[in-house]
């Protein structure tokens, strides 16, 4: 049976007690009604994760004992940095979610020209806090040991002048006019892919993507919706490159 992943912010160490309260209180002790004795998984983001076992269950604690570190690593070999254009809250929800279960080391979200969503600073803060919050509970529900980075929201033209550099990976940009199709890829190891919000990137902006070094990229004859052209361009890249790939 499987067991139940809990993330914690702190560190970690065989035989230390451990106090969880508030959310993570309630879902073991009311939701899942783990009783003294009954063992679950506490992993810190840092790699690996330790067995743990239930002393004490009220409804404001949980009160246990650190086990046996268990030296998991369930990254992917190919390092992905997923540039998304900002979607609707509940598209970019489901992207950032199933992003890291495919795992991504790093989600970036961006404003384009063509993009729906305009957010004042405060609403900002507050979505970003969120997209954090569902990655932590991707990386507890799919086995992740370490936590993918995801940034602040900028600009397309801020990320592109602040962040990227090509040197050392290799940049790809979802377009349905590219003639470069996944299955054409040579395995490599680091990878920046940008996919456009609802509406793609606008002709200014794909030709300064293009100038900064990125290569187009083809998903096939079919228009995609942006949170499946996100997923199926990863699944896609680790097919090729990473851990689903029977080249590894």
């Amino acid at each position: 049976m499987r067991k139940t992943r809990i993330y914690v912010d702190s560190k970690l160490a065989e035989g230390d007690g451990i106090r969880l309260e508030g959310e993570k209180a309630r879902y073991l002790g009311k939701v899942l009604r783990l009783e003294p004795g009954a063992e679950f998984i506490l992993f810190n983001g840092r790699g690996g994760e330790y067995l743990a076992r239930v002393e004490r269950s009220r409804p404001d604690a949980v009160e246990a004992r650190v086990g046996a570190y268990v030296p998991a690593e369930r990254e992917s070999p190919l390092h992905i940095t997923l540039v998304q254009g900002l979607s609707r809250s509940e598209r970019m929800d489901f992207t950032v979610q199933k992003a890291v279960e495919l795992g991504v080391h790093a989600i970036a979200p961006v404003t384009t020209e063509r993009s729906v969503v305009r957010l004042n600073e405060t609403r900002r803060a507050r979505r970003l806090e969120h997209w954090r919050s569902i990655a932590l509970n991707a990386c507890q529900q799919c086995g992740r040991t370490r936590l993918p980075r995801i940034e602040a929201i900028e600009s397309l033209d801020e990320w592109l002048d602040k962040r990227c550099s090509l040197q050392a990976v290799t940049g790809f940009v979802l377009s349905p006019d590219a003639e470069l199709l996944p299955r054409d890829l040579a395995p490599v190891d680091h990878v920046v892919l940008l996919v456009g919000a609802e509406g793609g990137f606008s002709e200014g902006e794909m030709a300064r993507v293009k100038r900064s070094g990125f290569k187009p990229l083809s998903l096939g004859p079919r228009i995609l919706r942006t949170e499946t052209a996100a997923l199926a361009a990863l699944t896609a890249l680790q097919l090729v490159c990473g851990d689903l790939s029977p080249r590894r």
